[in-house]
């Protein structure tokens, strides 16, 4: 295993996901304190974008010079039935357009788990058929989203999720999609759930040799956070970088190595420690953490 690489982060790519202070500031507030701290880049999630207006979010991204590494999120596919994967086709073309309208850089898919009755309880075991849907799903998406020039980018997620959030959980998957598909879509690599991955290294290294017909990258988002031990909960508990177990530069190396030049965006789910503390406080951690440990 070669070494990784030791240049430092620039710091102009530097991202914030928003769920990062989600719990203490609004939409409006969390650009805000961009401003104030000097981050360049955001990544907006889409409940956030429907509380404040879209048209009123995009004219405070325009004002605040600000560029979206990324829209959270589309996805979620598999239903029980046809009218439920209707309705979930109608809303990932809204998120397309949301996406187009706030001028984000792709428009990341958390894909969908088994399909759900309208408790939220799984209406199957049918793994294989929910990985079906998705790759339907996603196929008719590009349909909508290829012409318009928004890139769709499948997160895998760690495989405890794969029964209600993604069963898509490894690069590998995701770049036989890719393969399968085409043009238009490419991967958001999460080190929250990607880094225990033994082919990790190589998949990474598949994506960054795949272009596109333009010659683009199918590398389009790269998320950083870590892995705590122990995690106490599986959703909201994830570490600062540096506070965990991932080696977040032989990633970032990983990366780098594959032509990644795009955001490193910072995306950490904290309910019992940073989503309590002062936000400005958290923005400069994730600043100065980056500079570090990344």
């Amino acid at each position: 295993m070669t070494a990784p690489s030791m240049t430092t982060p620039d710091p102009a790519r530097f991202s914030l996901n928003t769920a990062t202070v989600r719990a203490q500031w609004t939409l409006a507030q969390i650009i805000d304190g961009c401003t104030r701290h000097g981050i360049r880049m955001i990544s907006p999630w889409r409940d956030q974008v429907a509380k404040d207006g879209l048209k009123a979010t995009a004219v405070r991204v325009r004002d605040a010079e600000l560029v979206l590494s990324g829209y959270c999120r589309g996805g979620m596919f598999p239903a029980p039935d046809a009218s439920g994967r209707a309705a979930a086709a109608d809303d990932n073309r809204r998120a397309v357009d949301e996406a187009l309208a706030l001028g984000a850089r792709c428009l990341v898919l958390v894909v969908g788990g088994l399909p759900k009755r309208g408790d939220g309880t799984p209406a199957s075991k049918d793994l294989a058929g929910a990985r079906a849907m998705v790759r339907d799903g996603i196929a008719e998406l590009l349909d909508y989203a290829r012409p318009a020039g928004m890139p769709l980018a499948i997160e895998p997620l760690h495989p405890m999720y794969a029964a209600d959030r993604a069963c898509v959980n490894t690069m590998a998957h995701a770049n036989a999609l890719c393969d399968e598909l085409g043009d238009g879509l490419g991967i958001a690599v999460d080190v929250y759930h990607v880094w225990w991955d033994p082919d990790l290294r190589q998949e990474i290294a598949r994506a960054g040799r795949a272009r596109s017909a333009n010659g683009k990258s199918r590398l389009l988002a790269f998320h950083l956070s870590d892995w705590l031990v122990p995690t106490r909960d599986m959703l909201v508990d994830r570490g600062m970088m540096g506070d965990g177990v991932i080696d977040l530069p032989l990633i970032r190396s990983w990366m780098e190595d594959a032509g990644y030049r795009g955001a490193h965006e910072v995306e950490i789910f904290s309910a019992g420690n940073w989503w309590k503390r002062d936000p400005d406080e958290v923005l400069a951690t994730c600043k100065t953490r980056h500079a570090a440990m990344c």
